[in-house]
């Protein structure tokens, strides 16, 4: 028979296990920065990414990171021999680096992409766009997010 002290013993330690797990890493910093360099080798296989040529439209400062408003721009003709094959945004902060892959093509007409995402917390927003030729160009912007959205357990 289990007493009551040995009871509440065993739940205190349940509870405690529970609370260790819901903290977040002391590293959590370097983790998302490590996640956002992976998630840019993932989108460019490696390859350099030169700044330039992208125009990334954020605001600076954001009210709420539930509903953030963004546009980029690729500088591009457009015409099947020099064109953007693609569109990638990304956040530093964000439990999940990828906001969205746009996939273009030579009759998209215009290099522009114009949504609205969940920003997690201040820190560097980054769009990569990957042109016909190989090349990937890239733009980003410091953002500082006053009510933080995109709150996952688990995820960093």
């Amino acid at each position: 028979m289990i007493t009551r002290r040995e009871l509440l013993l065993a739940a205190g330690a349940v509870m405690a296990a529970a609370g260790a797990e819901a903290q977040l890493p002391p590293n959590i910093t370097a983790l998302r920065k490590a996640a956002l360099d992976d998630a840019v080798r993932r989108v460019t296989g490696g390859a350099p990414v030169r700044r330039g040529r992208v125009k990334l439209d954020v605001p600076p400062l954001i009210e709420n990171g539930n509903s953030v408003p963004m546009t980029v721009t690729v500088d591009s003709p457009m015409t099947p021999a020099d064109h953007v094959r693609a569109i990638h945004v990304l956040t530093e902060k964000n439990p999940q680096p990828n906001v969205i892959d746009a996939y273009l093509g030579p009759r998209a007409g215009r290099a522009t992409v114009v949504t609205r995402a969940r920003v997690a917390d201040s820190g560097s927003v980054v769009a990569i766009a990957q042109l016909s030729d190989g090349s990937f160009w890239s733009d980003s912007v410091q953002v500082v997010v006053t009510l933080s959205a995109c709150l996952e357990d688990g995820l960093i």
